[in-house]
């Protein structure tokens, strides 16, 4: 209590609105630039899930088509094998024939954050000290009734100004209110608003560390797919259509992985600002909060023991005025 009552930094009225303005374009900002990285960052996502089920569909078409060319030319390889076969035979027959008369033909192969005095008067003479104080009695109570004449006078008009003046300091304290919790109530908007963006971001990070983890699958295929055709025999270890396309998707998937990365990089940064952005509004707000208690808690409640209100008893007031009439 006693920190509250301490006396704050004094700040105009413009730099409060200033103040004001500023977080709710600060909010505003964040929450905008959030709100399109999500929409990029699904956009992204959507993307590259297509060009990962286009380029895995195009790889399985082309190691189709690369399939049925090498069962093609088995085929014709193994027509040719029989053929030959035959003519092995025929060879052998006649190569028996030959060992009879020549003895000479044979071949060979090889293969990755406030006093007063007193003073005393001598008199000579008994009688004139006598005349004179009635005298002076006379005197003085007639200047005391002009005095207390005036004084009430003077009590009943600093009343009426002191009523006037806590009105009009009762007024500033209730516009300053009002003003404060709309300030409040707008912050608290702006507060709502972050958190909900809040949400989508975390949702889109969830989002984006699925579609990185979505391309570990077809990365695993193609890298397999691709060390499994190193093991293709003699001149079938070529570089084909399908490994050229096995290639490129796995480049395809590397590239599009990074994107993801990088994307996710910068929403995670967009995230930690909104969280700052965050503990700003709620520290303003709690600002608000204070200043509201300040005022229509303590102020506003002691203020009420403040006399004389209309319809108010001003002889109360007389013989000055108490200390606790003083408006704050």
């Amino acid at each position: 209590m006693a920190k509250l009552l301490q006396s704050p930094p004094k700040f105009l009225p413009a730099e409060w609105y200033i103040a004001n303005k500023s977080q709710y374009h600060r909010a505003e900002a964040q929450r905008s630039r959030s709100e399109r990285l999500v929409a990029e960052s699904q956009r992204l996502v959507d993307e590259i899930e297509k060009t990962t089920r286009k380029s895995q569909s195009d790889v399985n078409k082309k190691l189709e088509q690369r399939l049925e060319e090498v069962k093609f030319w088995k085929k014709e390889l193994d027509d040719k094998l029989e053929q030959l076969v035959h003519q092995t035979d025929d060879l052998l027959t006649y190569k028996i024939r030959l060992e009879k008369a020549l003895e000479s033909f044979k071949e060979p192969l090889h293969i990755t954050e406030r006093c007063l005095a007193y003073s005393s008067v001598s008199l000579d003479d008994w009688l004139d000290f006598s005349n004179t104080n009635v005298e002076k009695a006379d005197k003085q109570r007639n200047n005391s009734m002009a005095l207390k004449t005036v004084v009430d006078r003077i009590l009943s008009q600093t009343a009426n100004d002191l009523r006037r003046q806590c009105d009009v300091v009762d007024t500033a304290f209730i516009n300053g209110l009002k003003e404060t919790k709309d300030a409040r109530d707008k912050l608290a908007d702006h507060l709502a608003k972050v958190m909900e963006e809040i949400a989508s971001q975390e949702k889109n990070i969830a989002a984006l560390e699925t579609a990185i983890l979505d391309q570990e699958g077809p990365a695993k295929v193609a890298h397999t797919r691709l060390e499994t055709r190193t093991h293709r025999p003699n001149v079938e270890l070529c570089r084909d259509v399908a490994q050229y396309r096995l290639i490129k998707e796995v480049q395809e998937i590397n590239q599009n992985v990074a994107r993801l990365k990088e994307t996710l990089a910068q929403a995670q940064i967009e995230l930690k600002a909104l969280y700052r952005r965050q503990l700003a509004l709620q520290e303003e707000i709690q600002v608000k909060e204070n200043t509201i208690y300040i005022d229509e808690v303590l102020c506003m409640a002691m203020r009420k023991s403040i006399p004389p209100r209309d319809g108010d008893d001003h002889g109360s007031w007389e013989g000055g005025i108490r200390a606790e009439a003083i408006c704050c």
